[in-house]
């Protein structure tokens, strides 16, 4: 099987989770580098409108389909909205997810479950609709978004950490069944770090203030020019900012230092003195028109060597599982 896919100008692709920051720069993206033929979808059905505006004046044709990814009826809905639309989908990308800061004592287990059920039972829901209609196609790519918090947890965010840890296990096992099926279906995760999204304006805090990514905090463009390149050259794991090599590095060879590190100055990392709002997505949709980045995008880093390498380098397993498929 080939490492390349079809050029993104020839794709359909559908883009759960549009409605604003990771999802919203991903869809756009997908336009500005030749894609004409894109479906949207989110709760959010304003910011779907205003999305619709700006890709059809790129010169797309867009539909927004309103969606809720713990609505398992309403995601193969989605499903089926794009294939009678475009005829197929060669690209499915999920990028939903909500979190909460606050302690383990703090956060209800309601909240747990709520968390649990967007960022990683809802993921579950998209790769059972979008695998089927994907192999339909003759081959695609399903692209999930992920967390470096997969890899290595931070205090505070619980919820979200394992959501994420949940999720990446979710994505292997995927990835193993359909290379034993002889699928041409490829799955590929995002790892971001800190992104300058809305992401935590929209979040429910307990801290008493608005929470903040871990500096450095890059642009959401860069996760989405990620998300297209796996679109065409599939990867298993994209890491989107050289900090998360950071995350991952220190899980790998010190957890319990990093541990240590993170006990002491986690809180610091992640909190500011700007007063919370109390609105939060958890279980509404993005509020207004939407937006790509959020209150904390006046500093961020548009540039990661570690993200190029790692969209550009194949590894030796990558090339046995594609061996695999094809024997399959």
């Amino acid at each position: 099987m080939a490492d390349t896919r079809r050029p993104v100008s020839e794709q359909a692709v559908v883009v759960l989770g549009a409605s604003s920051g990771i999802g919203r720069a991903t869809a756009l993206e997908f336009v500005r580098q030749g894609c004409t033929r894109i479906v949207v979808a989110s709760r959010g059905e304003e910011a779907l409108g205003t999305l619709v505006e700006e890709l059809t004046r790129e010169g797309a044709e867009a539909v927004a389909v309103p969606t809720d990814i713990t609505d398992q009826a309403a995601v193969r809905a989605l499903v089926d909205a794009a294939e009678a639309r475009f005829g197929r989908i060669d690209t499915f990308v999920t990028v939903p997810g909500v979190g909460i800061w606050g302690s383990v004592q703090q956060i209800d287990l309601d909240e747990f479950r709520r968390v649990t059920e967007v960022n990683y039972l809802g993921h579950v829901a998209a790769a059972q609709a979008a695998v089927p209609a994907l192999e339909r196609a003759g081959g695609g790519v399903l692209i999930g978004i992920g967390s470096v918090e997969g890899y290595r947890a931070v205090p505070l965010h619980a919820p979200y950490s394992a959501s994420k840890f949940a999720l990446r296990a979710f994505y292997d096992c995927l990835r193993m069944e359909l290379a034993e099926a002889g699928s041409p279906v490829e799955v590929s995760q995002i790892l971001p770090a800190g992104i300058a999204t809305p992401f935590f304006e929209h979040a429910r805090t307990k801290l008493g203030s608005m929470p903040k990514p871990p500096p450095p905090v890059y642009a959401p463009e860069l996760v989405a020019e990620a998300v297209v390149r796996a679109s065409v050259h599939p990867r298993r794991e994209v890491p989107v900012g050289d900090a998360a090599l950071g995350f991952i590095a220190g899980q790998r060879f010190s957890p319990a230092l990093t541990d240590a590190l993170l006990s002491v100055t986690g809180r610091q990392l992640q909190t500011t003195d700007r007063p919370d709002d109390g609105t939060d997505i958890l279980d509404t949709p993005t509020p207004g028109p939407g937006r790509v980045r959020g209150a904390f995008a006046d500093q961020v880093l548009t540039t990661s060597p570690v993200t190029r390498v790692a969209g550009a380098v194949v590894r030796p397993g990558e090339l046995l599982l594609r061996a695999i498929r094809r024997r399959g």
